[in-house]
This record gives C-alpha cells, sequence and structure tokens, in this order.
C-alpha cells in the first residue's frame, strides 16, 4: 500500500460470506469503516446501521476455499496488506486490469475459430463471443468491450459489448429499463426510485438503482446519473479518438484471495474473540454439505453454554463417517500460486493412520517425471506418503516391475484432507532425488517468479525456502549414508 496506516482510515468496506467475521474484525482493527453490516455482524461486533457505499467489497468464492475482493484500486491495496500482515500463507491473486474497464480493442484474425475471437486490448487479450462482435469475416476490426467481473485469473478474461457505468448509488445499463436493488424492500421507495429513473435516464440507456439509493436525496441521485452520463460521453469521445488497442475507461479492480490452512486457523482464531468457536471452524466451512451442516448445529449447541470440549468430541465422531479411510479413492488438488488448478487423479489409500497418508496411483500415460527427467511408463506406480498439516509430502515413483524411478518432494501449503480430496497450494520449488541417489533442487526460479508477480509474499517464500533447506540437508544425508552402503 502507498503511504502510512493512516491512509487505511478512509476506506469503507462491505463484507459478506462465512469468513466475513474474523475478516471485518480485522478490517475495524486497521481503521476500515465497515458499511453494509449484517445483522449477526452488527450483533457480534456492536456496528451501527451503516449503509454508504464501499470502497471495497468482500465475499466468498464459489468453493469457500478463500474470498473474492472487488473495489478501488488504493482501497483493494489497502485490504490485501491486512491481509498479508496477519495470515501467513495467505496468496492474492490481484487481477493486471480493472475489473469492469471499457476498451477499445482490435479483433485477433489469427484466433477467430468458432463462436469465439480474441480481442488485443493492449494490457491483456480476452475472449468474445463472435456474435457480440458482429464480425462476419476474419478480418482484424475494432470493437469496444468491457471486462465482465469475476473471473477466473488463469484463463484470458470474458469481454461483452453491453457497456455498463456502475457508480455509488447507480449503474447505467445499456437498455431502455430501470431496476431496483432486490434488497430495497420499501414499495413507495421502489415506485419512487422506478419514476425518477423513467424521468432522467439518458435516452437509450437504462438504471439499476443500487442499495445506497434508497436513502440518498433525489438531487444527489440526478446529479450521479448527469456524471455517469458524462462518463458515457466521454467514453464515446476518447473512443473515436484513440486508436486500439486502449483502455477507455475503468475504476473498480479485482482480487482472488486463496486461504490455506494456516490463514483459515487465523480466522479461527480472530473469530473465536467474539462468538464461540470450534477449533477448524473455517475449514469445515470449506468443506460444504454434512460437514459444514453439522457444524453449525454444534456451535448453536456452544451459544448455549455446553462445554466446548463435550460438543468439539461429539462433532468430531458425528463427521468422521464423511472422511475416506483405508481402502477407499480420494481425488488431489493441486492448487498453483496463479490459481490453476490441477486434479492429479484418483489415488487410493493404502493406509490411513491419524494425520498420515500413504496413498499410490498407476499410470496410465507415457511421459516423463518432472524434475527426474526419468520417463513415465503406461503401469508405474506412484506411492505418497503425507501428513495432514505439513509442508511437503513425498512421493516415489517405480515401474511396474518395481524398478526405483526415482523420488520428487513437492513443498506446497500445509496439506488439508476433505472429504473426497486432498488440497494445498504449491509452492513451486521441489527437491528431487534420482535413481543414482543424487539430490537436487529444482523449480526455485518458479517461486521467485511467485513472489515478484505478487502472488506469494516474501514472509511466506522465506518460510517454505528454510523447510526446503531442512529437508535437503536430511536427504543429502541419506544420499551419503546409501552410496556408503553399495
Amino acid at each position: 500500500m502507498q503511504g502510512g496506516e493512516e491512509d487505511i482510515l478512509k476506506f469503507k468496506a462491505r463484507v459478506r460470506g462465512i469468513y466475513s467475521t474474523a475478516v471485518t474484525k480485522l478490517l475495524l482493527e486497521k481503521g476500515f469503516e465497515i458499511v453494509q453490516p449484517s445483522q449477526m455482524i452488527k450483533k457480534r461486533l456492536g456496528l451501527e446501521e451503516n449503509m454508504k457505499s464501499p470502497d471495497v467489497e468482500v465475499y466468498d468464492r464459489h468453493n469457500r476455499q478463500g474470498v473474492r475482493v472487488v473495489g478501488a484500486a488504493d482501497a483493494l491495496e489497502a485490504l490485501r496488506t491486512v491481509l498479508l500482515q496477519h495470515l501467513i500463507d495467505v496468496i492474492t491473486r490481484k487481477q493486471a486490469f480493472p475489473t469492469d474497464g471499457i476498451y477499445k480493442g482490435l479483433t485477433i484474425r489469427d484466433e477467430m475459430e468458432g463462436r469465439i475471437i480474441r480481442v488485443d486490448v493492449g494490457s491483456i487479450v480476452g475472449k468474445l463471443f463472435r456474435d457480440e462482435a458482429n464480425v462476419d469475416t476474419d478480418e482484424s476490426r475494432e470493437v469496444i468491450v468491457q471486462v465482465q467481473r469475476n473471473q477466473d485469473l488463469t484463463e484470458a478474461p470474458w469481454l461483452t459489448t453491453k457497456i455498463t457505468i456502475p457508480s455509488e448509488y447507480a449503474v447505467l445499463i445499456p437498455e431502455e429499463k430501470i431496476k431496483v436493488s432486490l434488497k430495497i424492500q420499501d414499495m413507495e421507495k421502489r415506485k419512487s426510485l422506478i419514476e425518477l429513473g423513467r424521468k432522467i435516464a439518458p435516452s437509450g440507456w437504462g438504471i439499476i438503482w443500487r442499495t445506497t439509493a434508497a436513502d440518498a436525496p433525489e438531487e444527489v441521485l440526478e446529479e450521479e446519473i448527469r456524471r455517469l452520463a458524462e462518463i458515457r460521453r466521454e467514453v464515446s469521445r476518447r473512443a473515436e479518438e484513440k486508436t486500439a488497442p486502449a483502455l477507455l475507461w475503468g475504476s473498480q479492480h479485482y482480487m482472488n484471495v486463496e486461504f490455506p490452512a494456516l490463514s483459515k486457523a487465523e480466522c479461527d482464531h480472530v473469530r473465536a474473540q467474539v462468538t464461540p468457536t470450534i477449533k477448524g471452524h473455517h475449514y469445515y466451512k470449506a468443506c460444504g454439505r454434512t460437514v459444514s451442516a453439522s457444524l453449525e448445529m454444534a456451535e448453536k449447541t456452544l451459544e448455549g453454554g455446553t462445554l466446548s470440549e463435550d460438543i468439539e468430541r461429539l462433532f468430531k465422531a458425528d463427521i468422521e463417517a464423511e472422511y475416506p479411510m483405508e481402502g477407499s479413492f480420494i481425488g488431489i488438488e493441486h492448487v498453483k500460486p496463479s490459481g490453476k488448478v490441477y486434479h492429479l487423479g484418483k489415488a487410493h489409500i493404502e493406509n490411513r493412520d491419524d494425520d498420515m497418508l500413504v496413498y499410490s496411483r498407476v499410470f496410465k500415460t507415457e511421459g516423463f517425471y518432472d524434475g527426474l527427467g526419468t520417463p513415465k511408463e503406461p503401469g508405474d506406480q506412484a506411492f505418497t506418503e503425507a501428513k495432514i498439516g505439513d509442508w511437503s509430502y513425498t512421493t516415489r515413483y517405480f515401474s511396474k516391475e518395481g524398478a526405483f524411478k526415482g523420488t520428487h518432494v513437492n513443498f506446497h501449503t500445509p496439506l488439508e484432507l476433505y472429504p473426497r480430496w486432498v488440497r494445498y497450494v504449491d509452492l513451486e520449488v521441489d527437491i528431487c532425488v534420482l535413481p543414482d541417489n543424487a539430490v537436487k533442487v529444482v523449480d526455485e526460479d518458479e517461486l521467485e517468479k511467485a513472489v515478484a508477480k505478487g502472488l506469494v509474499s516474501q514472509k511466506l517464500a522465506a518460510l517454505v525456502t528454510d523447510k526446503v533447506a531442512t529437508v535437503l540437508k536430511d536427504l543429502q544425508d541419506a544420499s551419503a549414508a546409501e552410496n556408503q552402503n553399495i
């Protein structure tokens, strides 16, 4: 964040989702103003009603493994700073372009296959459906597009030609309709906003009134629409003047935040300061379905004053059947710092002893083992030893005849076991033990790149580097001893 902590004081945040209590408390402690708080948050943290418009909004990711953040660039960066200060393994993925950015783009002639065409907007190359672009030939042409919100940052972003102009009280939309936020439930207020919108909407455009419009004076709303109409005209002027590719307008930025195991645990600790919380609360909520529902029932009992040790014991006994046991199969979610998820196939659990897992996989395709350089052949087997909560797991590869092909030690955020899969965020650097027992560290530069991109913090990188050094020494000592015995 640019500037000192006093700069945070001006920012207003709206927070929703399973992490809302913990994140709200962290932001309050750093001087953020919490707006539009839920009834539960008002009760837990003693907040008053505040219907101001937020500078930044926080809400759950679909898989509950973190949050999505949308807001002004400086507010978003201030929030990111707070998370990095408190959550040691947090991964922050900032979108490199405005999430609602309007561009004058140029379709790429050589990438117009099927229904999708690629559009160069300068800082990125996005995707657009051909029928939206109204492109009938494979000639490159200019097109005005806007980035769609809340997307997977590992992919080229989707674009649209349906331009909107969002602001504090309203969103200007390219259709002659007046809409009102469903959160405004007062029928008289809804009716008055619809009437006002019909009176002041620019020709050919419509309005969506946001929740904050309910308490705003009519003259303020009229001024807002005049300002948005001027932005629309300015976008049109810039579109005529600028040569594609060019940014025409953009105010909101987007960040995808990953909360690995230690971040969830710290959120538990913060939440427990204001409401009864079972250890592992946010992890169990991320499990979803049966486990999440059981957690809610257990914590309701906690609120009644029942001893937490008894409740936690009963809760864990209740959910144990949801987890994989010896002889069952689990998936492996290998998440890159960028957010891209690799599903490494189904693994058979050979042994589960408390927090220790041993699982195996059989390969059906040819290739080469990363870092080892040894060939991967159909019928090869991999045996992985992993401990829940550890920062690395060890995989040994064998041919179908049992010949040793090498060992791979993968470093990652503390491993989590879910009802149907294991999950971690890969921290890029690995250690390989070759068939001749030579030991080497690989992909250290990839970790450095992740730090340079702002995905992995320097603190987290330093921590995993220390762990690599410890494991490396142990493996080198073991290799030396093995060679002496040959």
